[in-house]
């Protein structure tokens, strides 16, 4: 691998990169994928599909799924060994695969290795691809360093930072959702990288999905506010300032109504926090349209994401999103147009004001002519975030990757 990088404070301007149409071999490398359920496997998915449809020949390594025990990896994917993550068994992770990676790149040599997660899968991954000089590209798309806090390890904050910056810095390129977040990177030390943001399918997250038997299973009436939040139900999420929301606003709104979609190690805890909301656990690609068209606020109280496909999803849906002035929040909602922005300071030990979302919730709940106002622009938004445009960006960083080898 050629180790003759740009500068560290270099950040490549993918828009100036010469178009072209050349087809890449490219593996990539994941810790998650269908059929995990979660935001990274499926825009994964939406990704590695994107880039075949441009042309491009993609083999997908990954950890075999339990559902897939016995069963014939689903061509060309190759399914490697994995284990589930201690504190956390609904995701897992990949092992190391050295003997496996070069065998199967020495038969036939990718172009680019693109690693998406950072675990031993990934570790092993970018070990393999430099000892044989192919170019590597990386996503950052999980704050792991940000969950330690939530989980009580908050001594491994800088272990973990030392190790992600170490990986990704032995890359040719490492994209990033966000400019907010390629900046808090670059102050931490990261090199090369630029930010490329998710898409959304405006086609299949629609508001013409609302539908009265969803909302009639809801307990909702005409007229009455649905309040949606969809996340997995982790320490990180934030969830409990969500249901403090909800509890201090539904005695004054007696048929307001709160949904929870997703799954996750809190959902007992939670459900006795709030009894009254109702939590739907995982839902499929076609019930989760359906869910967030059916809703009338998508509340988001997360300050732990690197984007938060989430609140793309429920603005393509035409909802207008009360959230925390972070990430996709940031990038996406102009206060008092499409949603409304509590603020967030992390410099002040990245906790949040319940208040304050609480009284952006409240004014959507109470200001029809503001939620529809804000809907309608929501949806505008939106189908300026297509994934088709977002796929070009991804192909045009591949091609420089490639080239460096």
């Amino acid at each position: 691998m050629n180790t003759d990088h740009t500068s560290p404070d270099a950040t490549i301007c993918v828009d100036e990169l010469a178009p072209s149409r050349a087809s890449l071999r490219i593996a990539v490398v994941t810790e998650t994928y269908p059929p995990d359920i979660n935001g990274v496997a499926r825009t994964m998915a939406r990704t590695v599909q994107g880039l075949r449809d441009l042309g491009h020949a993609i083999t997908v390594i990954r950890p075999r799924h339990p559902s897939e025990v016995g069963g014939d990896a689903p061509q060309p994917d190759v399914l490697v060994k994995g284990m589930p993550i201690p504190f956390y068994r609904q995701l897992r992770v990949g092992l190391p695969a050295k003997r496996e990676l070069t065998r199967l790149w020495s038969h036939k040599r990718p172009d680019v290795v693109h690693i998406a997660t950072e675990g031993p899968l990934g570790w092993s991954a970018l070990k393999v691809a430099r000892k044989m000089r192919i170019p590597v590209s990386t996503d950052f798309r999980t704050n792991f360093h940000a969950y330690t806090e939530h989980y009580k390890v908050g001594l491994l904050k800088k272990p973990i930072i030392a190790y992600l910056r170490k990986f990704h810095n032995l890359a040719h390129s490492t994209m990033v959702p966000t400019e907010q977040l390629r900046q808090e990177l670059h102050a931490l030390g990261f090199e090369r990288l630029h930010a490329v943001p998710r898409g959304v399918d405006v086609g299949h997250f629609d508001p013409a999905k609302r539908s009265d038997a969803v909302r009639q299973n809801w307990g909702a009436a005409d007229g009455d506010v649905v309040l949606l939040c969809v996340a997995r139900l982790a320490a990180e999420k934030n969830l409990s300032v969500l249901l403090q929301v909800f509890n201090a606003l539904q005695p004054l709104y007696p048929h307001l109504r709160l949904v929870v979609a997703g799954d996750g190690p809190q959902r007992e805890n939670l459900q006795r926090e709030s009894p009254r909301a109702l939590f739907t656990g995982f839902l499929d690609e076609k019930a989760l349209a359906a869910h967030y068209a059916s809703a009338d606020v998508f509340v988001f109280p997360s300050v732990s994401e690197t984007f938060g496909n989430v609140c793309l999803e429920a603005m393509a849906s035409g909802l207008p999103v009360v959230a925390y002035d972070d990430a996709a929040a940031r990038l996406l909602v102009q206060h008092g147009s499409n949603g409304l922005l509590a603020h967030y300071n992390p410099a002040q030990g990245g906790t949040t004001d319940m208040q304050a979302l609480l009284t952006h919730t409240e004014a959507m709940v109470r200001d029809s002519a503001l939620r529809q106002r804000c809907a309608a622009a929501a949806r505008d938004t939106a189908q300026g975030m297509s994934w088709a445009a977002i796929f070009a960006q991804v192909e045009r960083v591949l091609l420089h990757v490639a080239a460096q080898s």
